[in-house]
């Protein structure tokens, strides 16, 4: 009967796991094996504080950081130093860089200078007391005193000394120079308005390209270390007027809101289009160049450059500069009435 029962109690449990689906039982941490129908009694984890983290360095090597704790601090500590060390690593891979395009920079002007000097070797021999005025002028009595010496060698010497105005006003513009205004006024004294006006736009545009290029290669960095708060105004300007660049482009070159000098060397930094600075700049300057080349035809009348903007010359650009935005503002009410 003990038999019997035994084997009742035997079938009933194989029967219970089978409809359990246990079939494999999990060892005891001792290793032994568990007794079917018994919990198991497991000891509880440490708690996080008592834990030991180990670091593996190598196969044979391992650092021991203790509790959870200190690893985090030892970690937050790794982290700052090697954002400390990133930042250093970074400034002086900058400053590296901003005194390698300076140093290109120079040497670009340098080999400037030369074909200057190449240029002013295939002029004519001066009297002596005319290579004085053979230099860049500062004011409006050097503009008139290297006009009459232009003026002087002009008629027999006539492509020499158009090449020498050519090269000299584009490499003020190239190296943002003062001096292309009395340059301006020069051409009007020099030469007839039809040809004046079309040489001072292009040696102006080809100028300022060439100064855009060369922000382009090796003055991105000179611009952010130099001029970054002011290139940063200018740039959420111009993103607002992405639309319509050309036309604020025009605007810029005939009103004195910004300095040339600066729309060339910023241009490329905020992603002016090369062909839209250089139609921009060819279109833009003839305004203020015909003020200046008017005022040329009577050099010898003027005192200083602020005589060239009168009133009435003033209005003048006032009109183009509305002119050059007559459409963008056109298109803005007609998109206001589709809407």
């Amino acid at each position: 009967m003990a038999d019997t029962f035994a084997t009742r109690i035997s079938s009933r449990t194989s029967k219970s796991y089978l409809k359990e689906g246990i079939s494999n039982l999990p060892n005891s941490p001792l290793g032994a094996t568990p007794r079917p129908g018994l919990r198991q009694h497991y000891p509880p984890p440490p708690p996080p504080s008592e834990y030991k983290i180990t670091y593996s360095l190598s196969s044979t090597d391992t650092v021991d950081y203790g509790s959870s704790n200190n690893f985090t601090q030892l970690r937050e500590q790794e982290f700052t130093q090697l954002r400390e060390k990133t930042f250093i690593e970074t400034e002086l891979e900058e400053e590296g860089s901003t005194r390698k395009s300076l140093l290109i920079l120079a040497l670009i002007f340098l080999s400037a200078l030369v074909v200057l000097g190449v240029v002013y070797t295939s002029f004519p021999r001066l009297e002596a007391d005319e290579v004085q005025y053979i230099k860049l002028p500062r004011n409006i009595e050097d503009a008139k005193n290297l006009g009459n010496v232009l003026h002087h060698y002009k008629e027999k010497y006539y492509y020499q000394v158009l090449l020498g105005y050519f090269v000299v006003f584009i490499f003020l513009q190239t190296f943002a120079i003062p001096g292309s205004i009395f340059l301006s006024i020069i051409s009007g004294f020099l030469y007839p308005f039809v040809l004046a006006l079309p040489l001072v736009c292009l040696c102006s545009a080809i100028g300022a390209s060439f100064c855009y290029l060369l922000s382009y290669m090796v003055g991105r960095r000179i611009v952010h270390k130099y001029f970054p708060q002011r290139a940063a105004d200018w740039k959420k300007h111009v993103d607002n007027h992405r639309a319509h660049l050309l036309n604020y482009m025009l605007f810029l070159r005939i009103t004195p809101f910004l300095p040339n000098w600066f729309i060339n060397i910023t241009s490329p930094v905020i992603n002016v289009p090369l062909w839209t600075f250089f139609i921009g700049t060819t279109l833009g300057v003839a305004p203020p160049s015909f003020v200046f080349i008017q005022a040329g035809t009577t050099l010898h009348q003027l005192s200083s450059t602020s005589e060239a903007m009168s009133w009435g010359n003033i209005g003048l650009l006032a009109v183009f500069a509305l002119v050059a935005l007559l459409p963008v503002l056109l298109k803005s009410k007609l998109r206001a009435k589709l809407e």
